[in-house]
């Protein structure tokens, strides 16, 4: 009983800062790089507050966005396998802090706390798992229905359910993260505010009607 209190008890943010050597805090602005493809790869990043972007840009000059990532998720994790360069550009979304951490010193610590071990795992398996998840979307469901589940996981939908306000974002970076062009995300958000799926109010808001377009056949 007084392992699983102390379990629970587990804090990542908060043994991060205090046991990790070399940790340090860090706060972006909304468009600002936190590290650009091509950099160095030595550091492993845990997101206190704030989305981040990942993009990936083809010889030929296109851009993709190839991940979104929020509060809670780890990111940079190529240091603790010997991956020198990061083979993708991060930018913050939204005002975001970050914790950076020491890569060795990161792989003694998850050695060390099962706890933290534990919790790192399950992130980076839910990671895996969207990445799968988003590659059948982008493969297989028509772009309204990619467009609806890209607004959900912006809207961390799957958490409370409630309608909730999403980080700005472009219809251009919507675009490229779903895999086709401006005007096509344009028609779909205007059919989807005149259905009451969002609202325009100070931002996008996300309501739980959306979830019915990426259920419906």
């Amino acid at each position: 009983m007084k392992s699983k209190r102390k379990k629970q008890l587990f804090s990542i943010s908060r043994y991060l800062t205090t046991m990790v050597p070399g940790s340090s805090a860090l706060n972006f602005k909304e468009g600002q790089a936190i590290f650009c493809r091509g950099d160095a790869e030595n550091a492993l990043y845990y997101i206190r507050r704030g989305t981040v972007k990942l993009t990936a840009v083809s010889k030929a000059g296109r851009e993709a966005v190839v991940g979104l990532l929020r509060r809670g998720d780890f990111f940079g994790e190529g240091c603790l396998v010997g991956k020198r360069k990061h083979v993708a550009t991060a930018s913050a979304m939204s005002s975001t802090s970050l914790l950076v951490l020491n890569g060795k010193e990161m792989i003694r610590v998850l050695r060390e706390e099962p706890a933290l071990s534990d919790r790192f795992m399950l992130n980076i398996l839910n990671r895996k798992a969207r990445i799968e998840e988003d590659l059948v979307d982008q493969l297989l469901n028509p772009i309204e229905k990619r467009l609806a589940r890209a607004l959900l996981l912006l809207a961390s939908y799957a958490k409370d359910g409630r309608p909730k306000k999403i980080p700005k974002i472009s219809q251009d970076e919507l675009a490229k993260r779903i895999g086709t062009n401006r005007g096509r995300v344009n028609f779909f958000m205007n059919k989807f505010r005149k259905l009451g799926h969002i609202d325009y109010k100070g931002g996008i808001q996300i309501n739980p009607s959306l979830l019915s377009v990426v259920l419906g056949d």
